[in-house]
């Protein structure tokens, strides 16, 4: 499986008691800080290029500072970031940083406010700049604010086109940097409505300062700025005068959980996090519903408001498979699932020879799916056993149950991740050599030539490294035949709401189906699918449909998986490979409340996606298939 990278990972604290209730209950006022460490750390899964932090104090005095932001870059900034907000700290006595009230007055982060994010680009765009959180500064607090997300959006060029024809000019054409601006343009129109209402309520001076930063909404702003979005997001801020806020799309795209008691209200985007951070059930977390926004206001006041109306049911099934912690109680028991279903394509094609096959995952987001195929098969041998007995016919002697019950599953560690390749290594040659070392093999434990090999992935993306590592390091031990299991469907199609498969030619599954409607002179098929992607493009966007899907049509799966092991088979290798795929129907079956599963069918949740994945294909046919079909 090659890592495949997914934005991103947030994590929020508003605290309901003042610093001083931290300091006597739990022994230090750094309590918000120290847990915002924890759920970022918790969450490094999902972000490892860069990392960020903001703090909000309220009820400052005029002329001091209440709002701070730390970012970096690399796989440690999360150590980083808080190693730079307590450098302050450093030189402090020990009574110094026990007294919350010197902290409040005088000390950068000791606030009531926190917001983190980790960044995977999905973009390619990198650099310090697109870490988050975003910040918008102004002199008056309630029109400063901080945003982060784990977010995608399709339709970012609209969005430009839209406020530049207000005559606003954004400084980077990113979906971030322009999303902060056109909320910072409604949020500052939110605070001018309230500027009105304070001076027609004969407020002056601070008064009407003070009425705009207890009187801000931020669903009024959320309303006015998120309907223009199309993409899966959830978005989080914080406002200089106190409000916290963080919104899920309307098609449920992007995951968020939430959980408050008297003392904190949090969000995550995993509930694990949450469950371990604040040792809570996972029965006392809530996820946030599609088109609906967490938002605490200065007061403390806690709300669930509706933002927009759910436009589907489109929660990732990719977070399920792929992303989100294993330890998640329903995750887990779904990874499990899509293991065991795969029972009976594996059995055929080891032509049900269970006794001389060894089990295998490919390490390490397959382990879950591992032990799901484990339990599948120990039921199937232990029903063996059953009719064994069963048919014997008599009462069987000590001999004959030894001969019966000595049958087992083989289950063995066979590939490990070894090394990590190094991005500085750049020549070609010489970084396909290194990736055929990624992997090591367990060695010695197959009986060459009689023993099949059965080995379990959560996906197959590009396939690169099937073929650079996996492949022939497993043929090092001389199976009879190996059979690769992914236990996702094929991935055919780009995503475009937040993980880094945005080219169709990535995509090994893709490639297979062009060389078959080569082999089979089927190029005018290839031909009037991007006649029929650029009509599309010319309809309105909620009208289009996802042409790429004719493509596939005159293959079956079995017929893309031969293709894909030819392609695949590095040289030298004369093993028999077989691919075995998830179903579709296996998918639903197992993750039955995430249906988002547009990288497999095509059927994208909304009008950008369809749009896009069209346009993917015209890039592809225009830069790719043309330059190839020519020579």
């Amino acid at each position: 499986m090659e890592q495949l990278k997914h934005e991103c990972g947030v994590a929020m604290i508003r605290l309901l008691k003042p610093l001083d209730y931290y300091q006597r209950k739990y022994g230090t006022w750094m309590y918000g800080l120290n847990k915002l460490y924890l759920m970022m750390e918790k969450q490094h899964n999902r972000g490892q290029e860069g990392a960020g932090m903001a703090c909000v104090k309220l009820n400052t005095l005029p002329g001091n500072e209440y709002m701070f932001r730390e970012k970096a870059q690399g796989a440690n900034a999360i150590t980083e970031i808080f190693a730079s907000a307590q450098k302050e700290f450093r030189n402090l006595t020990c009574d110094q940083l026990a007294d919350s009230d010197y902290a409040k007055d005088r000390l950068p982060f000791a606030g009531e406010l926190y917001m983190g994010h980790l960044r995977y680009s999905t973009t390619g765009k990198s650099g310090l700049q697109y870490v988050h959180p975003f910040l918008r500064r102004n002199n008056w607090k309630a029109k400063n604010l901080c945003l982060c997300g784990n977010f995608n959006m399709t339709n970012i060029d609209e969005i430009f086109d839209k406020i530049t024809a207000q005559g606003q000019c954004p400084r980077i054409f990113s979906d971030s940097y322009i999303m902060l601006e056109w909320m910072g343009h409604r949020l500052d129109r939110e605070v001018e409505r309230n500027f009105i209402d304070a001076k027609e309520n004969g407020l002056q001076g601070t008064e009407i300062t003070d009425y705009i930063d207890d009187h801000v909404k931020m669903g009024n702003v959320l309303k006015t700025t998120m309907p223009d979005f199309d993409g899966g997001y959830v978005v989080c801020g914080l406002t200089g005068s106190g409000e916290m806020f963080a919104m899920r799309d309307p098609w449920g795209i992007r995951p968020a959980f939430y959980y408050r008691n008297d003392e904190v209200v949090v969000v995550a985007s995993e509930r694990p996090v949450l469950q371990t951070t604040f040792d809570i059930e996972c029965d006392d977390i809530e996820e946030l519903r599609p088109g609906e926004a967490v938002i605490v206001n200065k007061k403390g006041e806690f709300t669930l408001e509706r933002i927009l109306e759910q436009r589907g049911d489109s929660a990732c099934s990719f977070e399920r498979i792929y992303f989100s912690r294993g330890s998640d109680r329903d995750i887990y028991r779904e990874r499990k699932k899509l293991g065991e279903q795969l029972m009976e394509p594996i059995l055929k094609a080891v032509d049900n020879d269970v006794e001389h096959t060894v089990f295998s995952f490919i390490p390490n987001t397959a382990e879950v799916a591992y032990y799901g195929m484990l339990g599948s098969f120990k039921r199937y041998i232990n029903e063996q056993k059953i009719k064994a007995i069963e048919s014997l016919g008599h009462i069987p002697s000590h001999a004959e149950l030894e001969r019966i019950l000595e049958q087992y599953v083989r289950s063995e560690k066979v590939a490990w991740k070894d090394i990590k390749l190094r991005t500085f290594i750049t020549e070609g040659n010489s970084r396909n050599d290194l990736a055929s070392h990624v992997y090591d093999v367990t060695y010695e434990v197959l009986e060459k030539g009689v023993d099949n090999l059965v080995v379990i992935d959560d996906s197959i993306v590009r396939g690169t490294t099937l073929r650079e590592s996996i492949i022939k390091i497993l043929d090092r031990l001389h199976p009879k035949k190996i059979v690769i299991v992914s236990s996702s469907p094929q991935i055919r199609y780009p995503d475009y709401y937040g993980i880094d498969m945005a080219r169709l030619e990535e995509f090994i599954a893709f490639r297979a189906c062009i060389a078959l409607l080569k082999d089979r002179g089927m190029h005018s098929l290839i031909d009037q699918t991007y006649r029929n992607c650029v009509e599309e493009l010319k309809k309105p966007k909620e009208q289009m449909r996802c042409c790429v899907k004719d493509l596939y049509k005159p293959f079956t799966v079995d017929e893309l998986n031969e293709k894909m092991v030819a392609m695949l088979r590095p040289a030298g290798v004369a093993t028999p490979i077989e691919l075995v795929y998830q179903s579709i129907e296996g998918l639903h079956t197992a993750i039955p409340h995430h249906n988002g599963d547009w990288y497999f069918t095509g059927d994208y949740p909304t009008p950008g996606g369809m749009k896009l994945v069209n346009q993917a294909f015209i890039n592809y046919y225009d830069n790719v298939y043309q330059y190839e079909h020519k020579f």
